[in-house]
């Protein structure tokens, strides 16, 4: 090899490490002056000049904007200045969360040429701790899907194996992340629209303990509409769960009209080792059965936990998942139906009111969910009572619960335009589509803190995570259980080819 060659495969090295680097590393190079925020933008745009197009994560650029951002940076660290614990880190937001000046479209036609004159809150609060926002990522049109493609941008594909989803709705945030194409990304999860993804990209997420990271600026629901999703929340996608702590503590907060009089302190994490946890697992159930390749992760994590002297305790659940599922299904649809056009409600209440009475199949269901009376709106609410206050009974003696994400790692593209009638396979068996989200929804729905966490790849060399379920506020609990899993089995590992 050449000096000329050789100097480039070093140079090539370094952009390697540093584009897969932990968000938390990367800020300290910043501060230090170890690195300019130019120059490490440049290795993300580059990276996503040559890699993106086999990908499609990254949707919309912001790479005039970015590098001037990155240019004040530069100079204000010169000067001893700095914003922020993110100052001068290039990250990428999922194409829901509105962005000032650059175009929002959740995936939709609709909003194809919507540019938000404001930041969502989450996002502003990023850009003001000194991160500079150099793109957008690809997700299902409204965020209304477990893979992510639109016919705006297209498909995104998992850069472990590019004919496979990466989940979605936050796909393109994973698969950013998962790549080296950005440091940190924002994305956000209803029915597991993080957790999917992390999973089956192999990186870290969390879903914040719910109310914590305002939602405005989110869409759906529509552009300028004043109420909350019901269980949804805005978190991180990172490298490390390290990460996820450095996000949260940018992003949690009361909103502007609380923070006159509110403040958030939220507790430290429970346990200093290992050894100081009490952690429950609970790796499979009968309603949503998990495949074997998930398992066999499973089992040699708990090998590993015990053998580093953690405290595992196979626990019975607090609310059955069939449970759970149903009253999440309920409450969720439920507080849709007010984003619903008036002809499309019309549809749904005739379709509800056609159906038989012992009907169960998942349109009519959604049609009952969305069309609901607020009388048994206001009787799942109260039945989510019941199973929190069953949550924190369980969190008194136990102080993490680990459980699966979903019962398969990433499966192969499918469009089929009818999604009722898609099907996954789980052990050689054909399931409903829809029990993806079934473990996702069960602790969803009651509003806890849930780290998502890579914890091996499956025989066929495809990530696997793990759901740490923590008790209410106490997400800290989760992630620092997360970095400990990471001590013992490996943390996020760069996906071949990439």
């Amino acid at each position: 090899m050449n000096d000329t060659a050789g100097n480039t495969s070093r140079l090539y090295q370094g952009d390697r490490s540093r584009a897969f680097a932990s968000a938390t590393a990367l800020a300290a190079l910043l501060a230090q002056r170890k690195i300019s925020s130019r120059e490490l933008l440049e290795i993300y745009l580059g990276r996503i000049e040559r890699l993106n197009p086999a990908l499609n994560a990254i949707v919309t650029l912001d790479a005039e904007r970015a590098l001037a951002d990155a240019d004040a940076a530069d100079r204000a660290i010169a000067r001893g200045q700095s914003r922020g614990p993110l100052h001068g880190l290039p990250i990428t937001v999922k194409d829901c969360l509105a962005t000032a000046g650059l175009r929002t479209t959740a995936g939709a036609r609709e909003l194809a040429d919507y540019v938000p004159a404001h930041d969502a809150v989450a996002v502003g609060r990023l850009r003001a701790a000194g991160a500079i926002i150099l793109g957008k990522t690809n997700l299902p049109a409204f965020a209304g899907d477990a893979q992510s493609y639109n016919d705006l941008f297209g498909t995104t594909n998992n850069p472990w194996d590019v004919s496979r989803t990466p989940g979605g709705s936050s796909g393109g945030s994973a698969a950013a992340i998962a790549a080296g194409l950005s440091g940190l990304e924002l994305g956000s999860d209803l029915g597991g629209s993080l957790r999917i993804p992390a999973h089956f990209c192999g990186v870290y997420t969390l879903k914040p303990t719910y109310g914590i990271v305002p939602l405005h600026g989110h869409i759906p629901p529509p552009p300028g509409t004043m109420a909350d999703m019901d269980v949804g929340a805005i978190g991180p996608l990172a490298r490390s769960a390290s990460d996820l702590d450095l996000a949260l503590s940018v992003i949690a907060g009361p909103d502007t009209e609380r923070e006159v009089a509110w403040r958030l302190e939220l507790p430290p994490p429970r346990g200093g080792s290992l050894a100081d946890y009490r952690i429950a697992v609970w790796l499979d159930d009968p309603y949503c059965t998990v495949d074997r390749e998930i398992t066999a992760v499973y089992d040699h994590l708990i090998t590993e936990l015990r053998g580093a002297g953690a405290t595992i305790v196979e626990s019975v659940p607090p609310v059955p998942v069939a449970d759970a599922h149903d009253v999440a299904q309920r409450l969720i649809q439920g507080a849709m139906s007010g984003w619903l056009s008036d002809e499309m409600f019309q549809t749904l209440l005739a379709r509800a009111e056609a159906a038989a009475a012992d009907d169960t199949t998942p349109p009519v269901r959604w049609a009952r969910n969305i069309t609901q009376r607020v009388r048994e709106y206001r009787l799942a609410e109260e039945q989510r009572l019941r199973f929190k206050a069953a949550w924190a009974d369980f969190f008194r003696n136990h102080d993490v619960l680990l459980c699966p994400v979903t019962p398969t790692p990433a499966f192969p593209h499918d469009h089929t335009p009818d999604v009722d009638a898609r099907t996954i396979v789980v052990n050689g068996a054909t399931r409903s589509y829809g029990d993806q989200c079934s473990w996702l929804q069960a602790i969803g729905v009651v509003h806890l803190p849930v780290v998502g966490a890579p914890v091996g790849l499956t025989s066929a060399g495809l990530p696997v995570g793990i759901q740490i379920v923590a008790p209410h506020l106490e997400d800290r609990t989760a992630i620092d259980v997360a970095r400990h899993i990471a001590d013992v089995v490996g943390g996020f590992q760069a996906p071949p080819g990439f």
